[in-house]
């Protein structure tokens, strides 16, 4: 790995989802990756979605394919899942699960949508646009408050239990372009290397 230090999740998994996670999460970190989410569901069966992305926040359909070929024979030897499933491997997408503070960096000022444990300003749920992010919360100015609410609200980190990017037409455009700009770079990084042996 490059030296870089892992930044945890904010949002994890519980029960046999968690036991999955710490399963593969090592093998994830030495392939350059990070876990977004683990998911077990009843879907086609019996699914087992792994959500991940590379540390710059970029997936590609090898890139799911190789986590595939790596996390298939991890998983047969530790056998969490004592019934037949289904692997998926998928990137977070454009409206990705929230689950790292610098998630809410990387996304400040676009829509999100969010769950609390506690009740924050006399709710659990909440919609709006992340305006300011610090090293313990956010502040979201709520695009939906209803009458007597707060339109501004800040959410501490420890008490979200979900959050997820609301599809705009402005977070499709910077996500493209954030996406693009990492895969150059990461063709750039690469080139050098190459010419460097």
């Amino acid at each position: 790995m490059g030296g870089t230090t892992v930044e945890g999740r904010l949002i994890t998994e519980t029960g046999l989802d968690a036991r999955v996670a710490a399963i593969i999460e090592p093998v994830l970190e030495s392939m350059d990756f990070r876990l977004v989410r683990v998911r077990l569901s009843g879907q086609n069966g019996l699914t087992l979605q792994i959500m991940a992305e590379r540390n710059d926040g970029t997936m590609t359909v090898e890139d799911c394919e190789a986590l595939s070929r790596a996390l298939s024979p991890v998983l047969d030897v530790e056998d969490p899942i004592d019934r037949a499933y289904h692997l998926e491997i998928s990137s977070p997408g454009i409206d990705r699960p929230m689950v790292r503070k610098s998630d809410f960096e990387r996304w400040c000022g676009h829509l999100v949508k969010c769950e609390t444990s506690v009740m924050v300003a006399e709710r659990k749920r909440f919609r709006g646009k992340i305006a300011e992010v610090d090293g313990d919360g956010f502040v979201l100015q709520r695009d939906q408050a209803s009458y007597g609410d707060e339109p501004v609200v800040r959410i501490p980190f420890d008490a979200l239990s979900e959050a997820k990017l609301i599809l705009t037409d402005d977070l499709i455009r910077d996500a493209l372009a954030a996406d693009k700009a990492a895969k150059a770079a990461r063709a750039n990084e690469e080139n050098a290397e190459d010419k460097g042996n």
